[in-house]
């Protein structure tokens, strides 16, 4: 075997060594990934091989450094990072007045409402399981075809002022509208395009009404918005000629002057949430998505940007070839929540869920039986869940075609609402407590007040309450009612709350008060051994 062939087999040795200790390991990924690192440099010295093509080798090692890195959520130590030119702009969380405004708000609702409203999952006779906004794809209706439905936009019973006083009803702080979804077809008149309410019989802004109505309410509003355009000629999924790179610089231009548009028109806009962006095209123009961020939060100060945006020099979404969030809050819990105990990683940084009722309907389906239905308990603990994790939780709603919300939606809104007026000071402005996890439920942290948010009382009617080395709980009462419950140490950073007199017949909320422990107050003695 040459001395070529021994250093390429080392290589990949080197490779798979350092690669297999992330995956088989709970090794921090940073130290095993330098020490590798490490231990490859100073070889390939003593062999004396850094050539043109060793060079090359280590910088596609390199680059396999930073991409498993962005999979994994892992920061690389600052001496091995990749230079980015398009990656994250801050390192840490955002910590001015806005964010921190989104980040109490904590509960929002997401508004998906368009074209597809009208065929509510049905084509030609057929109905489609799949999600009722992508039919166009699904039935694979031509563009020109699909617009048509235009000409049926007359929602006749939309009342921005109503829909506003049910969100307002069920504790929402905030509203995610689509002002445009995949279709193209946008909520506001648009100068830019063919394809707007304004050409519609309905003729009106509705945009411009929601956000009057919703503002008139104190609820922030935020825009979704889809990058992704099937009704754009100029939209390309990847870029593989010169016609295609010409085709789509046009297209970045018209989605420029879209959301310059939306930004001027509607300057109370709180937040940018991107859709749409997961294509070969967006991916290669990562200088766009960096560009638009800038953009926007130039246009409209304070104003929040999720992370789907992005991409870096190399393609990398959401979190850079580096492992640093890009845009304010992660944004790609989508009907998924992160594990409560094993990925605690998410703590660290702003993210936001969002969720539907039925499994997988986002734009109004005519039958709902189709999948499952989640009920408002559900729901609720999907909520709580996010909360106590220190992210927010939107909840998706698909008004029908006439404006109006299916009664399904209308009764879980008030449901959600009707505990929010009782317990809602445990969601509000709260994050995550940094508490072992009890089965009985979770915990939010707000100041130095802890609250227990239970789902399942135990049949022993004591709540285990685990707290970190040197917190005490020195009280514990009822956010309901404001019944003191008690509190019984049972051994070093242990304790039974006890449940409240009455079964509340819900999930229920008991706070408590804690302190620093002193030095002095441990009783406790561990075993000699």
């Amino acid at each position: 075997m040459s001395r070529f062939s021994h250093s390429l087999l080392f290589f990949y040795g080197s490779v798979l060594l350092v690669f297999g200790d992330l995956d088989k390991t709970k090794t921090d990924g940073s130290k095993v990934l330098c020490q590798g690192f490490i231990s490859f440099v100073i070889t390939f010295k003593v062999m004396n091989m850094m050539n043109r093509f060793f060079q090359t080798v280590l910088f596609v090692f390199l680059m396999g450094i930073g991409s498993y890195a962005q999979n994994k959520q892992i920061l690389l130590p600052a001496d091995l990072e990749i230079p980015l030119k398009y990656g994250a702009d801050r390192l840490g969380k955002r910590s001015d007045a806005a964010m921190q405004k989104f980040r109490d708000n904590r509960l929002g609702a997401f508004i998906h409402w368009g074209l597809y409203a009208i065929p509510g999952g049905e084509w030609n006779g057929k109905v489609y399981n799949g999600a009722a906004e992508w039919l166009k794809s699904w039935a694979k209706v031509p563009s020109d075809e699909w617009m048509k439905l235009m000409d049926q936009w007359n929602p006749q019973n939309f009342d921005a002022k109503a829909w506003a006083k049910m969100a307002k009803q069920m504790g929402v702080k905030y509203v995610k509208i689509t002002t445009k979804h995949h279709e193209g077809f946008c909520l506001w008149p648009s100068k830019y395009t063919k394809y707007t309410v304004a050409n519609t019989p309905y003729k009106k802004d509705i945009l411009g009404e929601l956000v009057k109505a919703y503002n008139d309410e104190g609820i922030d509003v935020h825009f979704y918005f889809s990058v992704m355009d099937w009704s754009h000629p100029d939209y390309r999924y990847d870029i593989k000629s010169k016609e295609d790179e010409e085709a789509f610089s046009r297209f970045l231009e018209f989605t420029d002057n879209q959301l310059k548009e939306l930004a001027a028109r509607y300057p109370t806009v709180k937040d940018f949430w991107f859709d749409g962006t997961w294509d070969a095209s967006i991916k290669k123009n990562g200088w766009w998505t960096a560009h638009v961020e800038k953009m926007l939060k130039e246009l409209v100060p304070g104003v929040t940007i999720n992370s789907r945006l992005r991409a870096d020099d190399h393609g990398k979404r959401h979190f850079d070839s580096n492992g640093h969030l890009m845009g304010d809050y992660e944004s790609g819990y989508e009907r998924r929540l992160p594990d409560p105990v094993k990925d605690l990683k998410v703590t660290r940084w702003d993210w936001e869920a969002c969720m539907t009722v039925p499994e997988n309907q986002w734009g109004y389906h005519k039958d709902w039986s189709l999948s499952y239905v989640k009920t408002p308990l559900e729901v609720l603990e999907r909520i709580v869940h996010a909360v106590s994790m220190g992210g927010n939780m939107v909840v998706n709603f698909g008004p029908q075609s006439d404006g109006d919300f299916r009664p399904e939606e209308k009764q879980l809104a008030e449901s959600i609402g009707r505990w929010m007026k009782k317990y809602g000071e445990c969601i509000y402005g709260c994050d995550y407590s940094g508490w072992e996890k009890q089965a009985w439920g979770y915990y939010t942290l707000k100041g130095k007040d802890v609250y227990m948010v239970v789902f399942n009382p135990p049949y022993s009617k004591h709540l285990v309450v685990k707290t970190p080395a040197g917190t005490e709980v020195v009280k514990a009462v009822t956010v309901n009612g404001g019944k003191e419950v008690k509190v019984t140490e049972t051994a070093r950073n242990e304790y039974n709350v006890d449940m409240p007199a009455k079964d509340p017949g819900e999930p229920f909320v008991i706070k408590l008060e804690t302190k620093e422990k002193t030095a002095g107050t441990d009783k406790y003695r561990d075993a000699l051994t």
